[in-house]
């Protein structure tokens, strides 16, 4: 797959020049997300068992729902809309129900952590919507996993228990 593009770098926006150029690029950093959690959804759906079907069916839904949103978004802000790719990497082999129920959580987290730099970067009811969008990733993360995270969409949060904060001295 050498053409596929990493789920992981989905959602850079890169840098930017002005709050309108920071609106664009974090909205279609949103989309590129979108479109990596609907491939995503793809690989849960056949793997995630019959008992969490019908969540993965919801889940993909409201994925592709959020990508033609975020389609009109960045026509709306004078830009053209990026296109799916063919294929993504994921971010670790999903042969089993287990696997991709871990799938789905991470895909979760990622898409919440796109939504946070919308947020940062939009107002009105762009900001909003954002807002609503890392809330519901935020979850269905927790629906997943089992539990939730203090503060979804936030890198910080992702380091592990074990790494220190501040040097030891």
């Amino acid at each position: 797959m050498s053409d596929s593009k990493d789920v992981k770098a989905a959602g850079d926006a890169g840098d930017a020049g002005d709050a309108g150029d920071d609106e664009l690029k974090a909205v279609q950093a949103a989309l590129s997300a979108e479109h990596a959690a609907v491939y995503g959804y793809g690989v849960v759906g056949g793997r995630v068992g019959e008992k969490r079907t019908d969540e993965a069916r919801t889940a993909y839904d409201a994925h592709r729902a959020r990508r033609d949103e975020l389609r009109r978004a960045v026509r709306d802000l004078g830009g053209e809309p990026q296109p799916a790719d063919a294929a993504y990497a994921l971010p670790f082999p999903v042969p089993d129900t287990e696997a991709a129920v871990r799938l789905a959580a991470e895909l979760e987290d990622r898409i919440a952590g796109v939504y946070s730099d919308l947020v940062l970067a939009a107002s009105g009811d762009r900001r909003s919507g954002a807002a609503r969008a890392l809330r519901e990733a935020a979850v269905r993360a927790a629906r997943w996993r089992g539990g939730s995270v203090a503060f979804p969409g936030l890198a910080e949060r992702t380091k592990p228990a074990s790494t220190p904060t501040t040097p030891k001295a």
